[in-house]
């Protein structure tokens, strides 16, 4: 229910990717939050092949998505955006207590120690597939995603989620391991392999990936 074309909060997106992106263009974190609080939202959906207008830049420094407004502030950068969904939501990140900053920690840790690492082998197989320089770095970019993902199935232990419950620590995370969706590394951590899947599993997810291949097919030739 929360697409609502009606509503205040706006979100921006791509109309059209490459197949490959699909469900992993990073406004999905932002429609997961609000699938989650069941708050409603419209999007904006912008052309990825086209340069971004001036105005466009003006909200998101880097051209990219999401940009986030609610009639109240505009923001850009997922994690700064799930920061502030949380801050209005306990469901997605606790009041106080160390729950509330072992969220934060995670949170930071999905997009600055774990993401990079996963992304260098995205980068690898998507945008340099058939380098012979690419096979030659790809065994050590996996090597260095794996030793993430080991320390990431060691913190997991035996803990449906990252932070004790469900919060935006955990959207992060499993949008992020997403990204090797293409590839079999995950599978070899079975921990996290589950923990990706529950996440996966949430209606809110469903919903949100829905919604966002649904908002990318517009852009394909009739």
């Amino acid at each position: 229910m929360p697409l609502d074309p009606a509503a205040e909060t706006v979100v921006t997106g791509f109309r059209n990717t490459p197949e490959f992106a699909h469900g992993i263009v990073r406004d999905i974190r932002i429609r997961w939050a609000l699938e989650e609080i069941g708050r409603p939202y419209r999007t904006e959906l912008y052309d990825a092949m086209k340069p971004r207008a001036d105005e466009y830049l003006q909200w998101q420094p880097f051209g990219q998505v999401p940009a986030f407004a609610d009639g109240k502030v505009r923001l850009f950068e997922s994690g700064a955006i799930l920061l502030y969904l949380g801050e209005q939501d306990e469901r997605l990140l606790p009041a106080a207590g160390q729950r509330r900053w072992d969220t934060t920690a995670w949170l930071i840790a999905a997009l600055n120690s774990v993401e990079p690492m996963l992304m260098q082998i995205v980068t690898l197989d998507i945008f340099y597939v058939g380098k012979p320089w690419a096979a030659d770095a790809r065994p050590s970019a996996v090597a260095l995603a794996e030793q993430r993902l080991a320390r990431l199935a060691d913190a997991l232990g035996d803990k449906d989620w990252l932070a004790g419950r469900f919060t935006i620590a955990d959207i992060a995370m499993v949008t992020v391991l997403r990204n090797l969706r293409h590839t079999e590394i995950v599978a070899g951590f079975p921990a996290v392999a589950a923990y990706q899947a529950r996440g996966e599993a949430r209606p809110a997810f469903s919903q949100a990936l829905a919604d966002q291949i649904a908002g990318l097919k517009q852009g394909e030739p009739a």
